[in-house]
């Protein structure tokens, strides 16, 4: 057996109607495609996720309408929580913006920082970061450390 002996089984391959080709064919005239309406024309079919005159799922959906309204001096902060910083520092050492960034707590350096208050604090630190929460700077001063704020 060769390659130019293969031929596929008999029966399997079947050619294609031919549609709108005079009435003798069985499928003339309009083709199968009804007389009027949006099937019967060329071109004549809905995009994606038309639902045929209701409301579309995409805009039922509160969430999905857009952005809305952001303010233009809105400042995005990486947050670094008092539990995070307990794990990285010995007591009494300097937490500062440069650190956080070498220890892998922040995930865009280009941003500010901010300290947020999860978690005990039980070492001294003294902790020069661009923002602090109230509550992770009482955390950290009742336990003898220090909250300094720097510019970013």
């Amino acid at each position: 057996m060769k390659l130019n002996d293969l031929k596929p089984a008999e029966g399997s391959k079947k050619d294609r109607k031919r549609v709108g080709r005079g009435p003798g064919a069985g499928q003339g005239k309009t083709a199968g495609r009804g007389t009027k309406g949006q099937g019967s024309r060329s071109g004549g079919s809905t995009r994606l996720y038309h639902q045929g005159g209701n409301l579309p799922f995409y805009r039922r959906l509160p969430f999905m309408r857009g952005e809305g309204f952001s303010a233009l001096n809105s400042v995005d902060y990486n947050e670094v929580n008092l539990d995070q910083l307990l794990e990285q520092f010995p007591n009494g050492g300097v937490v500062t913006p440069e650190l956080l960034a070498q220890t892998s707590l922040v995930r865009d350096a280009k941003k500010p920082i901010v300290l947020l208050a999860r978690g005990e604090v039980s070492k001294s630190l003294q902790v020069r970061i661009h923002r602090v929460s109230a509550a992770a700077k009482a955390k950290i001063e009742a336990a003898g450390g220090s909250v300094e704020l720097v510019e970013f």
